[in-house]
């Protein structure tokens, strides 16, 4: 299902989350423009390898370049679809976090959802050499937010039947569950077999955390109470 677009308005604009997408594709329209041996070498250097993270923690070596790649592994992609598939998902449901949590906390909750989702994958995956790039995980911190916060919001998808894709209009909460649930089934199923391109785990991770961030860190509403004189 590809959504695009959702029922529930912003009161605000969403500079951070637009700032988030542009610096996505900012970053892979650079990386078209390396040599592959090049852009291995951007993967390797600046994506999350989970068996030099646990190697880095025994060993007691600097923990600040393993913490910067947290962070700089969210910001890259493996291919055009992988950028554009992400960052259709934070257009669509990220303007709508950042206007409930204000822009500074987005951000936060954003590289916070990212950052759980790494540690998700390295969980699941602590031995693999294999770099985690993409911003799959902290958007998943964005579909869990937005399920617990809009969740009688309606998306309008792309709903492939058979080989027609046909317009529909989904409850946000079964589009997101539906979502969810094809995370974990898939991240179940590469449980103990060969190494997988997608870090499931990291989606299911980056959305746990999503919906547990939003709970504690999201402004209390202030219930107004009208009395009849």
């Amino acid at each position: 299902m590809i959504p695009l677009r959702d029922s529930a308005k912003s009161k605000s604009f969403p500079a951070v989350n637009l700032a988030i997408i542009a610096l996505n594709l900012f970053i892979y329209f650079k990386e078209v423009t390396v040599e592959p041996y090049r852009l291995n070498q951007i993967y390797y250097t600046f994506g999350l390898i989970p068996a030099d993270v646990l190697n880095t923690v025994f060993t007691g070596a600097p923990l600040t370049p393993v913490l910067d790649n947290f962070i700089t592994a969210m910001f890259i992609h493996g291919g055009w679809v992988h950028v554009l598939g992400n960052m259709l998902f934070l257009w669509v449901f990220g303007d709508n976090i950042e206007d409930r949590l204000g822009r500074w906390r987005y951000l936060l909750f954003y590289l916070a959802a990212g950052a759980a989702a790494s540690l998700t994958h390295i969980m699941f995956n602590p031995t693999s050499t294999i770099p985690v790039i993409g911003a799959s995980g902290a958007v998943a911190g964005v579909l869990g937010a937005y399920m617990i916060t809009f969740p009688r919001s309606r998306i309008l998808a792309l709903v492939p039947i058979f080989i027609v894709f046909t317009l529909m209009e989904i409850p946000a909460v079964i589009f997101i569950a539906l979502w969810f649930v094809i995370q974990l089934f898939n991240g179940v199923a590469s449980l103990g077999g060969t190494a997988n391109p997608v870090a499931w785990w990291a989606h299911v991770g980056g959305f746990l955390a999503g919906a547990l961030l939003i709970k504690l860190i999201a402004p209390r509403r202030v219930k107004r109470y009208y009395y009849r004189p």
